[in-house]
């Protein structure tokens, strides 16, 4: 797909998924890169720098997304275009199959913190979390998991789906039931769209609520994310900054006819670290006060 289809259907939530957007960016700025037609190195770089902030305007908030471009363009250099084009070619293929080698390693690491018996709380869909879930239960653990429905988008279908599939004992429940069934809950496992460096956990709305009702109940939240997750930026300084989407997701105006109604629609929330037990990446288990020492690792390599 083009950058501009590839946009679309991420701002369209057509693609979907922290990772999955940074990996569907990142192909289509190498495959712009390989089909742009310029000669002169300082237009082409120039021409490629556009075309990545097209794409990461599309998500603000999934530092993943940034991330994997930033990668991509540091290694966009050359004296020649055909030198350039090469390297970020390379570089586009070498995080694509990192990113999907740590989705592994997350799902063998962090499936030896679920227990045989466990029952476990997911909230909205996390392919890090799932694969966890999914490693544990092919490891013969016995297992059941309780999937919020995640509104206004429902993205708890779709872990439904995936789980159910996989012969894994799945309840779908509505996001406002978390606190009734925490109490038969033994583990929280979600995912996360951002790690910032003072711990703060960045996922979908709703995780922040989850969290403070498993600290409340005494039951450990565990995060999977990988380190492209972990936002550089929060460590200058930056806030990291929460989507708002289309209003019409949760309800039509027309429901109140005419009366002054505002509707708010926040995609993402923050948690604080003191309501995250660890965080599973695929370089291991960290405690969420670590997130800088995962970043400051970052810049070094």
């Amino acid at each position: 797909m083009s950058i501009d289809e590839t946009a679309s259907k991420i701002e369209k939530m057509e693609i979907r998924g922290a990772g999955e957007i940074a990996r569907s960016s990142v192909l289509a700025l190498k495959d712009y890169a390989l089909n742009l037609d310029e000669k002169d190195p300082g237009k082409y770089l120039e021409a490629l720098r556009e075309g990545c902030m097209r794409l990461k305007n599309t998500r603000p908030t999934a530092v993943s997304l940034s991330n994997a471009l930033s990668f991509l363009m540091r290694h966009a250099k050359g004296d020649s275009v055909l030198e350039i084009r090469n390297n970020l070619a390379s570089a586009a293929d070498e995080f694509v199959e990192s990113s999907l080698k740590a989705i592994a390693q997350i799902a063998d690491i962090g499936s030896h913190r679920i227990v045989d018996g466990d029952m476990i709380l997911t909230h909205c869909n996390s392919t890090a979390a799932i694969g966890a879930i999914i490693r544990a239960h092919r490891d013969d653990k016995r297992i059941k998991v309780y999937a919020t429905e995640t509104r206004p988008r429902h993205q708890g279908y779709i872990t439904a789906k995936v789980l159910a599939g996989e012969g894994v004992d799945v309840t779908l429940i509505v996001d406002s039931a978390v606190r009734f069934f925490m109490q038969e809950v033994d583990i929280v496992i979600i995912g996360a769209d951002t790690v910032a460096s003072n711990g703060f956990v960045i996922n979908k709305i709703g995780t922040s609520q989850v969290a403070l009702c498993a600290h409340e109940a005494r039951v450990p939240v565990l995060v999977c994310a990988e380190t492209y997750k972990f936002s550089r930026e929060t460590v200058m300084g930056r806030i990291v900054e929460i989507e708002e989407r289309d209003p019409l997701e949760i309800v039509d105006p027309a429901v109140f006819d005419g009366l002054d109604v505002r509707v708010k629609n926040p995609v993402f929330d923050a948690t604080p670290p003191r309501y995250i037990d660890s965080i599973v990446t695929e370089v291991g288990v960290i405690s969420p006060y670590a997130a800088f020492e995962i970043i400051k690792k970052l810049e070094e390599d």
